[in-house]
This record gives C-alpha cells, sequence and structure tokens, in this order.
C-alpha cells in the first residue's frame, strides 16, 4: 500500500456477527453468510449494489471450487475483485488489509470480506490431501490439541512458568464472557482453579485452555478513508469509521515438525512491521484483541508483540486490571475461549471487537482511555500451529463517554 506511515490506509465502516451456537441443524454455510453480510451492509449504511469487492474464506460448504462467483451469485453482487484468502485463524485479518491493498490499487471501493461455518451433524469438507499428512500425521503430531501442547510444554521448559500461570488466562477470558451476552460461556464462568481442575486433553494442556468450535459467521465491510469521510459528511455513515494504519503477515512453515522455533512465531515479525506502517509500538496499545484458541498462544502473542519479555506474560496479567475498566484491555469479549470458536470467523471476531471497542458500540463492555483521546488497538490472527500470522493495528476517530 501507497500511504504514508501512520496515516490511514483503508476504513471499516460496518460490521456484522452471527450469535455463536453450537449446532445449526439444517442451516448452510451460505446462508450464514448472507446473514452476516446483510448485518455488516446495515451497519455501514449501504446496499448489496454498493459493493464491488469480495472476499471470502475457503470451504464454503457447499461449493469447495468457484467459491468468489458461487457466493457472490448467491449473494447478487457482480463484485470488480473477488478472492479466497486461507490463512487458517488469520484469515479474516488478513482479508482486512488486503481489502485495502485492492481498494488502494483502483480494484474496488467497497470491499465485503465474510467468513463462516455452519455445523451440522455431518457437515460438508472438502477432502483434506495435505502433504503432512505424508509425515505428521502416521507419528500423531497433527492434531491440533497434540500440537499446541507440544507448544506449552516448550514454553514451560524455556521459562520455567507453571500450570496456573496459563489457566489464569482462561479464567480472564471467561470472566470477560459474562460482560457479552453473544459470548458462547455467558452465564457460565470458569474460576482459575476450574480450568486446573479440567481435565487433560493433551497433557499439559486442560480442556478449559482450550477453544470450543461453534457455528457462525462475520462480516467487515472495508473502504478508502476518503469514502467513509465523503459518506459521514452526507450523513450516510451510522458509525465513526475505525481506521487500518498497519498491517504485517508473516507464514514460517505448516507441519509442526517443520516449525523454526517453539517459543516464538510469525506474530514477531507480523507485528513488527504492522507497528512500523502504524508508527505505534506496545505502548502506544489500548485494546488488545489478540487471537487466542489456546492459553499458550496468548502468553506466545503478549511476547511477541514486545508486551513483556519471555517468559513475563503471568506477571504482566498480575500486574493490571485486563478488563474493559483497565487502562489496557485484552479481549473484552471473551475472546475464543470465552466466546467460542466459530472456525475462520472465530479469527474474524478479534477484529469485530476491536471495531466495536474503537467506536464506541461494545455496549456492557466499552473501553475508554483516561484522556478521551482516540483508542489503538491490535489485532491479531494465528494459522495452525502458529505456521501463519496476520497483525492489524487499528484506530478509532474517537469514543464518547
Amino acid at each position: 500500500m501507497t500511504r504514508p506511515p501512520g496515516t490511514s490506509r483503508a476504513a471499516i465502516i460496518g460490521v456484522g456477527e452471527l450469535t455463536p451456537v453450537r449446532r445449526t441443524e439444517g442451516a448452510t454455510t451460505m446462508g450464514l453468510l448472507a446473514r452476516a453480510a446483510r448485518l455488516a451492509l446495515d451497519d455501514a449504511g449501504l446496499e448489496p449494489g454498493d459493493v464491488d469487492g469480495l472476499f471470502m474464506g475457503p470451504q464454503v460448504g457447499e461449493t469447495p471450487q468457484h467459491v468468489p462467483a458461487t457466493l457472490a451469485e448467491y449473494l447478487g453482487l457482480a463484485p470488480r475483485a473477488a478472492n479466497v484468502v486461507d490463512l487458517g485463524g488469520a484469515t479474516g485479518p488478513g482479508m482486512i488489509w488486503r481489502a485495502a491493498a485492492t481498494i488502494d490499487a483502483g480494484m474496488a471501493e467497497t470491499v465485503l470480506c465474510l467468513v463462516g461455518n455452519h455445523r451440522n451433524p455431518e457437515p460438508v469438507r472438502s477432502p483434506n490431501r495435505n502433504p503432512i499428512r505424508e509425515f505428521d500425521v502416521p507419528h500423531g503430531a497433527s492434531g491440533a490439541n497434540a500440537s499446541y501442547a507440544f507448544l506449552k510444554s516448550a514454553h514451560m521448559a524455556a521459562h520455567g512458568t507453571a500450570d496456573a500461570d496459563y489457566a489464569q488466562i482462561a479464567a480472564i477470558s471467561r470472566a470477560h464472557a459474562q460482560d457479552n451476552p453473544a459470548a458462547i460461556f455467558h452465564g457460565t464462568p470458569a474460576t482459575l482453579q476450574d480450568v486446573l481442575d479440567s481435565p487433560y486433553i493433551a497433557e499439559p494442556l486442560h480442556l478449559l485452555e482450550i477453544v470450543m468450535p461453534v457455528a457462525g459467521a462475520t462480516a467487515v465491510v472495508v473502504v478508502s478513508p476518503e469514502r467513509a469521510a465523503a459518506l459521514a459528511a452526507d450523513g450516510r455513515l451510522p458509525h465513526p469509521p475505525v481506521h487500518l494504519l498497519g498491517a504485517g503477515e508473516k507464514v514460517t512453515h505448516r507441519a509442526m515438525s517443520q516449525a523454526p522455533s517453539l517459543t516464538s512465531g510469525p506474530l514477531r515479525p507480523a507485528i513488527a512491521q504492522a507497528y512500523a506502517q502504524a508508527e505505534t509500538g506496545p505502548g502506544g496499545l489500548d485494546v488488545l484483541s489478540l487471537y487466542d484458541c489456546y492459553t499458550v498462544v496468548t502468553a506466545l502473542t503478549l511476547e511477541d508483540a514486545g508486551l513483556c519479555p519471555p517468559g513475563g506474560f503471568a506477571r504482566w496479567f498480575g500486574e493490571r486490571d485486563v478488563s474493559h475498566r483497565g487502562e489496557v484491555t485484552y479481549n473484552p469479549h471473551g475472546g475464543q475461549l470465552g466466546c467460542g470458536q466459530a472456525d475462520l470467523a472465530g479469527g474474524m471476531s478479534h477484529a469485530i471487537e476491536a471495531v466495536h471497542q474503537l467506536r464506541g458500540t461494545a455496549r456492557g463492555r466499552q473501553h475508554h482511555r483516561a484522556d478521551g483521546r482516540p483508542s489503538t488497538a491490535l489485532v491479531t490472527g494465528n494459522g495452525a500451529t502458529l505456521s501463519e500470522a496476520v497483525a492489524l493495528v487499528l484506530r478509532g476517530e474517537g469514543v464518547t463517554a
């Protein structure tokens, strides 16, 4: 993207998110995506005819091929630019900076980004012929739980951290979910001891340190900062825009056996790039909307973001209030550990929560800067076994207390 560092590269003007549920018997993924798209367009004050760019995740469910054309036809769109983004849990944030780049290139003016999945008794999936199955699967190191157990074990061995250090992250997530009526665990808090007492699924990972898969869909509308300003001037923008100031992306491996490190991931360079583009750093953040499929991922992300030294995540949490009432808030919606992971939409939920926080629409959990100045958020996404990573730095235009 050609815009100068520290300036807006694009504006998010609409978001839509379905309330996560455990099962969607009889529903289709495309139907869920259509509902999320309608919510986002309504939120932006736009109509389907305003959309000329379309990004979506892979395996829409009903069609493993020709996904952009199929989804465009289903939604009644005729985009000038369309593509599939496949970065695992980093797909949602990855769409947002790609939408910005597409707009910057003059290929579209209004880009709709969509991810979601149903959870029927027998969900349709495309055949998985990934090469890792030749080497990793026969030895049992391919499953997500087993892989992240390796990461937690390595992190504990390297830094001498304790089981309870990680368990507190899950307890915090459950506590924050109590402020979010849409969270799957709203009404079901979990204490630190609850997490430690939950059974091991893949030692040293406890059940409550692991995301619960759910169904859902999310949508984001991205435009240029100039278009956002024009819509606002015409009175057509229902909410203040949220600006993308910086983005970073990195892919280091796919198979766990090929990971260059078990104690740091591709988020470190991705976040550094996002910081550089935004002309900010860890001290300039107010909202941390961090991908948290497992507790160890939060620990690694805090370290890779420069928010704490290696092994220092437990002390970082212990020294501050990370609820929406604190100076810096961490996953105030509950994150994936509190909200549930709606497949790839789980990653986009972090971007959507950041938008709500930065524009002042996070009802019941709204974070405010003490000085009233616009807030800045770090949004992260991770692919399987920390193989793919995207980081975004977003900033609002101010929140009225």
